[in-house]
């Protein structure tokens, strides 16, 4: 694996598009998606629309036969996995990398269930700011993607061939030691922001003018804290503290998926948030009121649409 050319994609909301304008401008040929019914057809038809640019990217059917992808990138919802997982057959081949950039902290558990985790590698996004209008989707910060194996203690193969792809395509990327914290701290992240987010409506200037929004924030995000240390994994309050450089890049009228799929009237992932959550807390036997209070207000929101 010492160079990855075939990329694919699957998932075509602002994350993936995001990513694969990125591999197209480093080089066209290399990256395609994979998709079926209507969403094969829109992004036939219609392409992305990336900062203002139009790409056509190659789609491939779950039924098509294609020579398989050296990287698949999982960038869907996570009630879509279960179905993705499925789909995406075709490009999964023997040295496949698979790399999900997705929310939550068991996707990779998920895929390498089906394709063995030697396929599977970590990763989080953050601080990227793309938000998704239809098939446009424009993002002015990319953030940082942290990917690696578990262990990062002694870098493997397929990831120094990760890390020079990334080069090549100029996207922002760290590798740390301990890639299960890193997963951990992300979800904290999102448990916090994109939750209280959602539930106010607000943009990340919320969170940058009203305290309040920040207490209510770091209020859900110690109840992941006290739950990760309960199954080891080394989460502190620092962790929070160490979130605010990246929410103080963000621009101020961005907004995070979850504030997105409550105005488009979009099942939201609280289950994977909230609901995960609240699952450990009471197998653990640790209250999780905050979270408890978030899920029910999500809930009415995404079966009230309003």
């Amino acid at each position: 694996m010492s160079t990855l050319e075939k990329i694919s994609v699957i998932g075509a909301g602002a994350m993936g598009a995001a990513y694969a304008s990125l591999f197209s401008e480093m080089d066209r040929d290399c990256i395609s998606f994979v998709a079926k019914g209507e969403r094969y057809d829109r992004l036939k038809k219609h392409g992305l629309i990336v900062n203002g640019k139009t790409f056509r990217f190659p789609v491939i059917a779950p039924e098509d036969i294609v020579p398989p992808a050296d990287l698949l990138i999982v960038a869907v919802k996570d009630y879509h996995l279960p179905e993705a997982i499925q789909d995406m057959r075709p490009v999964v081949g023997p040295h496949t990398a698979i790399l999900s950039v997705m929310n939550g902290i068991d996707s990779e558990e998920q895929i390498g269930a089906v394709y063995g985790m030697e396929k599977v590698l970590y990763a989080v996004a953050l601080g990227i700011d793309a938000v998704r209008d239809g098939n446009r989707v424009s993002f002015s910060k990319q953030g940082r993607l942290f990917f690696g194996e578990a262990d990062n203690s002694m870098l493997t193969t397929r990831v120094k061939a990760l890390q020079s792809l990334f080069d090549r395509a100029a996207i922002v990327y760290e590798t740390p030691e301990d890639m299960i914290r890193i997963l951990w701290w992300k979800f904290m992240i999102n448990v916090g922001m994109n939750q209280v987010s959602a539930v106010l409506r607000g943009t990340y200037s919320i969170f940058h003018q009203f305290r309040e929004a920040r207490e209510l924030m770091e209020a859900a995000m110690r109840e992941v804290i006290t739950i990760a240390k309960a199954m080891d994994v080394h989460l502190e309050e620092k962790d929070i503290q160490d979130f605010y450089p990246f929410l103080s890049a963000m621009s101020p009228d961005g907004k995070t998926s979850m504030v997105q799929d409550v105005e488009a009237g979009r099942k939201t992932e609280v289950d994977m948030f909230a609901g995960k959550v609240n699952a450990l807390g009471e197998r653990l036997g640790i209250p999780t009121p905050v979270n408890q209070t978030l899920f029910r207000l999500l809930k009415v929101m995404e079966k009230s649409k309003a």
